[in-house]
């Protein structure tokens, strides 16, 4: 696999088996999520498959997935 980085296009981590949460809707308004080789974890927005992707390390995925578990985030998904 070739160098990964930030923004790269999701089409190119070839391999990778993108998740979604069974949380999405039918207009594809989730996150997907991939593991890469190494460790890492790659995020795209599922409605643009083949737009960017973002490279994570495998503790900054953990600290992002208990703060939501934690409900750091709640007021980002507060009805307007």
């Amino acid at each position: 696999m070739l160098k990964t980085y930030n923004g790269m296009p999701a089409t190119e981590l070839r391999g990778a088996r993108w998740h979604k949460s069974r949380r999405s809707n039918s207009q594809g308004n989730c996150v997907e999520m991939a593991e890469l080789p190494g460790g890492a974890v790659a995020m795209r927005n599922s409605r643009y498959p083949e737009g960017p992707a973002l490279i994570y390390t495998r503790p900054e995925i953990r600290a992002l997935i208990l703060g939501a578990k934690e409900g750091d985030f709640d007021p980002l998904i507060a009805a307007n």
